[in-house]
């Protein structure tokens, strides 16, 4: 269920972009105006990560992410209503709030079902439905645009959300222990596995501490600089693909597939290699860090190298490359946050650093907007993207060290 939802969440995150060069020419958008109205859902859904994150520790993931697929599916279906600029700006920033908690939410529901041995493994799985939800819905999105219309196509991806909102009501729990279908030995395997951890529920700081710890800050910028490179691809691919090399909106949606198929290969790869790595070393936080920082690493070399792509092929293939490696950071900060943070304040602390991650959303597209029009064109916006994901290698490798460093905080709050 955590698998379609991330996969429903992308494609009804990246319908929007497939659809931009037609949603510009009827809406009379610029690239500056578009890449606002980009940035606008991340104003509301970055809010939404750390509410939703605090809700599920208080109220449980079942119930938060079942009202935020009810809310983000009815306003991404609304997009088909939008007449203008201001009113597609609302409905962004509206449908944002929906799909802000599902992030951290996700995080805390395998925090509560899984063991910590197979934690890497799991985030990768679920999150791997977000680059499969973005493969798709070139495919989905695109061909309904193409054939019927692109307000049609937000109509049919709602239908989808809910058709998933009525299984996850009726089948999931907030945790094993109280779900008929698991089996007593699985229930005492999770048990026992997360009691290794167990010494540090005495933990008394306050969820405040928490987060102005350098740690916690530390993977918050590696997740920041994963995000916008992300967005970049997420929310300027189609466009870049349909002006630069001159594709039309049915060959563009086809191959936008194929850098996130190469992106679900890397989400799901990354976690089993993290949980390869502790299995071998005992050290969890060592294994997440080497997979995170080094595909953080990888994907940047191939950013770059995309920057000055001279042919659709190169641009096609190095953008696969760097989805790939890209997309072998996320679930690594995810379990980072599991591995450091007490269980009842993982939903908290993790949704902060995913506001923090997605402030990325908010200035990246708009940013790259202003720098196509105004200054470097595609190149310099490739140029930045990659430096980023550099930065945020070297945050991680460099702060994270041991569930003591957290002791220590970096600023006042």
């Amino acid at each position: 269920m955590l698998f379609l939802a991330n996969a429903i969440n992308y494609l009804d995150r990246s319908a929007l972009s497939i659809v931009a060069p037609v949603v510009s020419k009827d809406l009379h958008f610029d690239p500056a105006q578009l890449g606002i109205v980009f940035s606008s859902f991340f104003v509301g859904y970055s809010i939404f990560c750390f509410v939703g994150g605090w809700a599920s520790d208080r109220w449980g993931p079942r119930l938060v992410f079942g009202v935020a697929m009810a809310w983000w599916s009815v306003f991404c279906g609304l997009t088909a209503v939008a007449t203008g600029f201001v009113s597609l700006l609302i409905l962004r920033v509206l449908f944002g709030f929906g799909e802000g908690p599902m992030g951290s939410t996700t995080n805390k529901t395998i925090s509560n079902w899984f063991p910590r041995e197979e934690a890497g493994t799991m985030v990768g799985l679920t999150n791997a439905g977000n680059p499969i939800g973005g493969a798709v819905s070139g495919p989905i999105v695109g061909l309904v645009a193409f054939y019927f219309s692109w307000r049609v196509s937000f109509l049919v991806i709602t239908v989808i959300g809910l058709v998933w909102l009525f299984f996850w009501l009726f089948y999931v729990t907030d945790t094993p222990a109280t779900n008929k279908r698991v089996g007593s030995a699985e229930k005492q395997l999770v048990a026992r596995s997360r009691a290794a951890a167990a010494v540090r529920e005495g933990d008394t700081a306050s969820i405040g501490t928490w987060l102005k710890t350098p740690a916690v800050l530390a993977i918050a910028l590696a997740f920041f600089s994963y995000n916008y490179v992300l967005y970049f691809f997420l929310t300027w691919l189609p466009t870049y693909l349909t002006t630069v090399h001159h594709l039309d909106l049915k060959s563009m949606s086809l191959l936008t597939v194929i850098p996130w198929l190469c992106g679900s290969v890397g989400m799901f790869g990354g976690g089993l290699l993290s949980d390869l790595l502790f299995r071998r070393t005992g050290n969890s936080i060592l294994s997440r860090k080497i997979i995170l920082a080094g595909g953080l690493l990888l994907a940047a070399v191939s950013v770059l190298l995309a920057s000055n792509a001279a042919s659709l092929a190169a641009a096609i293939t190095l953008i696969a490359c760097a989805n790939l490696f890209l997309l072998m950071a996320p679930q690594n900060c995810w379990v980072l946050i599991q591995e450091i943070v007490p269980s009842g304040q993982i939903g908290g602390v993790g949704g902060f650093v995913h506001f923090l991650a997605n402030t990325a959303g908010i200035f990246g597209p708009a940013l790259t907007g202003f720098i196509i029009q105004y200054g470097g064109g595609y190149t310099a916006s490739f140029i930045l993207a990659g430096v980023l994901a550099v930065a945020g290698a070297l945050a991680v490798m460099l702060v994270v060290r041991s569930p003591q460093s957290i002791a220590r905080p970096a600023v006042p709050i």
